[in-house]
């Protein structure tokens, strides 16, 4: 048995990490690398397929990719898709069925905003900001240059343009942005990067492409509007998000562990027996309350908001308390019998 011993291997120039089967390994591209989470749109726990209507409060087709529309008298709908690139199942369908022309504040997008926790390495704010790379499969009706945006948390952005080429055919697209080196970036729980697709956003929420600009512009001047177009669709998958100037094959992460990352910020609790012994005593008695603790199957991003409670036996709790592990809700003795079926929202999105 021999060993090879080497510092680098180079391509034939010598200047560059050579490729294997098309492939170039470097530090960024091992497991972990992408910061968008479900970018191949295969999560969709709180509508499963349907397709729902998106207005200026926006609305999850998928899970953490948000579509919002502040042109009210656009009618615009999005859904997880079974239309997709080789290599992919499902995608995120935006579709125009009335189009609008967008006042000049508002926002038509579909957006991630990543955690700051997952782009504290990034350097960004400081003199050693890497450069990102975005990578997508789009497939749109219209053709022409579109808009992506990257801002973070307060009033800072850089908008790339990108362009698609054939009508009702996935292309592939690719961009790369130098990090910024002077703005603040935020390395907590909240607002780490939102990265924005401009579906067709108003005059002063657009901008030119190609530089870092103080103010928040989501949009592209002079860039195509999906939602101003009646009829049309615009598809999206495969959505990675690295460290580096290379765009490098899309992370496929097992159902199980991307389903997890998406709890983190969303979670539905599934239609589930509840057995009395669960349930503090007197669960059923004649004087005190009862409680019951459901535990997470990951922590949350930050205590969520509870909602959508049903199928309680008797009645829904009186009281709720949500933390990032788990949720309590409390009954008043005598008007529920704490045994049943329950199911619920929980949300700690960005």
């Amino acid at each position: 048995m021999s060993t090879l011993a080497t510092n680098a291997i180079t391509d034939a120039s010598g200047g560059n990490t050579t490729t294997i089967n098309g492939y170039t390994p470097t530090m960024s591209n091992m497991a972990g690398r992408n910061r968008i989470i479900n970018g191949d749109m295969r999560i969709d726990q709180r509508n499963a397929g349907a397709s729902v209507t998106i207005t200026s409060a926006g609305q999850y087709p998928v899970d953490r990719f948000k579509c919002v529309s502040d042109t009210s008298a656009a009618t615009l709908t999005a859904q997880q898709s079974s239309t997709a690139p080789v290599g992919f199942v499902n995608s995120l369908l935006w579709t125009t069925s009335t189009g609008s022309a967008a006042g000049s504040g508002d926002d038509n997008l579909i957006w991630q905003r990543i955690e700051g926790l997952n782009i504290s390495d990034l350097g960004w704010g400081t003199a050693s900001a890497q450069p990102i790379t975005l990578s997508f499969w789009v497939r749109s009706s219209l053709t022409g240059t579109f808009g992506v945006s990257f801002r973070n948390s307060g009033a800072l952005s850089y908008v790339a343009s990108y362009t698609i080429s054939a009508a009702n055919t996935w292309e592939k697209k690719t961009v790369t942005v130098a990090g910024d080196t002077s703005g603040t970036w935020l390395t907590t729980n909240g607002v780490g990067i939102n990265v924005s697709w401009d579906m067709g956003c108003g005059a002063s929420r657009s901008t030119t492409a190609g530089s870092w600009q103080a103010g928040s512009y989501p949009g592209l001047t002079g860039g195509v509007k999906v939602s101003e177009t009646s009829g049309a669709t615009f598809y999206i998958t495969g959505v990675q998000l690295e460290a580096g100037s290379v765009a490098t094959p899309f992370e496929h992460r097992i159902y199980g562990q991307e389903l997890q990352l998406c709890q983190r910020y969303f979670f539905k609790k599934q239609s589930e027996a509840i057995d009395a012994l669960q349930v503090s005593t007197p669960y059923n008695g004649s004087t005190g309350n009862s409680w019951i603790t459901y535990f997470y199957p990951v922590e949350m991003r930050a205590s969520p908001t509870f909602a959508n409670p049903s199928n309680f036996y008797g009645s829904s709790p009186y009281a709720v308390k949500a933390g990032i592990r788990n949720v309590a809700m409390n009954w008043l003795v005598g008007t529920a019998y704490m045994q049943g079926v329950t199911t619920f929202d929980l949300s700690a999105e960005l």
